[in-house]
């Protein structure tokens, strides 16, 4: 049986007489990608924010990795990662420089080329002995050139860059959990694939990822397990393929024929994935 590393017990929090999160209760395992699901105005974002210690809960239980909510947030705050929707960088620094800043801030060593390695947003050693190679082609040269982000300021990163290097400063102080909001939100197909793969690769290092999105097919595709909210309430929690199956044994049937490929495939089949600029 998989460790629980994150455990919520009747959850409640109140602003004023308006009840936001009534009453949940769910478990994250050790390992797994887990999705927070639900419209605008579920209690998605109180719930996790609530958990990552940047809101006060008004009533129940939360427990991360052992660690008491109440007794041990300090504690909780060492051994996690925060990745938010829209996070505030110094526009005109480079990106090694604000790694070192965010190491400064956590107290923790940071390799700045190692930490911007790990989301793909400079060479690996390979590439850089392959760059200083006679007669490389001049096509892969410019791709290698424009691959090394090492030396580029925040402010000229593009939409999928900035969030990848966003993910690098949530992974500096080596965390346990890291927490996802709607971290492709904007993107377009090229870039949101390139993000799954390095979420599953995140996870596959033995984090724990939590991650809320309004993209189904990305849940589907991320996901080991998902809670549905809905009004303050869990309404359903499972792996998406049992509640895909459950929906189906219904005798739900969908009015257009499911085909084996969606647009976002041509799309990407047509414009190619691999190292492009996102």
């Amino acid at each position: 049986m998989p460790k629980k590393i994150i455990t919520v017990r009747n959850l409640v929090k109140h602003y004023g007489t308006f009840e936001a999160v009534k009453g949940i209760s769910f478990d994250v395992f050790e390992g797994e990608i887990f999705g927070l699901l639900g419209p605008n105005g579920a209690g998605k974002s109180t719930t996790l924010e609530i958990i990552e210690t940047l809101r006060t809960k008004t009533g129940g239980e939360v427990t991360v990795d052992g660690l008491d909510l109440d007794k041990q947030p300090d504690d909780i705050k060492k051994i996690i990662g925060v990745q938010l929707q829209t996070s505030g960088y110094y526009p005109a620094l480079k990106l090694t420089e604000l790694i070192a800043l965010f190491s400064g801030l956590y107290n923790t060593p940071a390799d700045p080329q190692g930490m911007l390695r790990l989301v793909n947003l400079t060479l690996t050693a390979e590439e850089a002995e392959k760059l200083h190679e006679p007669g490389l082609d001049k096509k892969e040269k410019r791709r290698l050139l424009d691959k090394d982000k090492s030396k580029a300021k925040f402010k000229e990163l593009s939409g999928g860059q900035k969030q990848r290097f966003s993910i690098a400063t949530t992974l500096i102080n080596k965390p346990k959990i890291i927490f996802l909001d709607e971290p492709t939100t904007g993107l377009d197909p090229q870039a949101r694939r390139n993000l799954w793969d390095l979420i599953r690769d995140i996870r596959s290092k033995g984090t724990t990822v939590i991650i809320t999105t309004h993209y189904m097919d990305e849940a589907e595709q991320l996901c080991d397990r998902i809670a549905i909210m809905d009004e303050g309430r869990i309404i359903s929690i499972d792996s998406p393929d049992k509640m895909i199956d459950d929906l189906v044994n219904t005798g739900f049937e969908r009015p257009k024929q499911v085909k084996s490929a969606n647009l976002e495939d041509v799309f990407i089949h047509l414009t190619g994935k691999q190292m492009r600029e996102d």
